[in-house]
């Protein structure tokens, strides 16, 4: 059954990301990493049902999305940065693939950093919770980079930016290919977590295979 949520608020993370606020229905329970399918309370809309992962903690009393919006085409995420509080979304059930495993490479293409928010920042809160956790985060631009400041508070967290289509000091400028990843991956045995756009994710899982890696040590979720 369909749960009615109202928005509360909604601010930009970055130039096409906005974060939304619901609060959260006592009795609705999801893991880190998990998504479901929101839709728009409006004539016309509630049967475009688009998937989309909490970046809010399951403790947490809000229910909270980042959500990119492509605005060159009048479709649903176009329509969601257009919200104002008040306004009404539909939600189903939670579900996804990306569970915390344990410790390991989080591997992000643009969005597809959002399942890993909540399991970065539940990890965050626990006392060593992020040794031995790494990230991997891609962007077209470095205006793309979501949470970007977040992470880099996280000093247990080792991090490696990299953009594709231009230069930035201090970020890598290139792709996520088999190159990239041997020259990153100490360690075959951790668990490896890849969300991203569908090409990139089966790339990377190819890679990771190439590299060694066995396919149970993989989690993969994409776009």
């Amino acid at each position: 059954m369909p749960r009615r949520l109202t928005l509360k608020s909604i601010e930009p993370v970055t130039h096409d990301v906005h974060h939304l606020v619901f609060d959260r229905p006592e009795d609705y329970r999801f893991t880190p990493g998990q998504a479901t399918e929101l839709r728009l309370d409006q004539d016309g809309w509630q049967d475009e049902a688009r998937p989309f992962s909490f970046v809010s903690l399951p403790e947490d009393p809000t229910l909270d999305f980042m959500i990119k919006s492509y605005s060159d085409r009048d479709g649903v995420t176009r329509r969601i940065a257009q919200l104002q509080p008040g306004d009404a979304v539909l939600i189903g059930d939670p579900w996804g693939a990306i569970a915390d495993r344990g410790p390991g490479m989080f591997i992000a293409g643009g969005a597809g950093i959002t399942p890993f928010v909540s399991i970065l920042r539940r990890r965050a809160r626990d006392r060593d919770g992020l040794n031995g956790c790494t990230l991997i985060f891609s962007n077209r631009r470095e205006e793309d980079i979501i949470l970007r400041d977040e992470w880099q508070a996280m000093p247990s967290l080792s991090k490696v930016f990299t953009l594709t289509q231009e230069d930035a000091e201090g970020l890598h400028r290139r792709r996520i290919d088999r190159d990239f990843l041997e020259e990153v991956v100490h360690e075959r045995e951790q668990h490896f977590y890849v969300c991203g756009p569908r090409q990139m994710v089966r790339d990377v899982s190819a890679a990771l295979a190439e590299l060694g890696v066995r396919k149970d040590r993989v989690v993969v979720e994409d776009l």
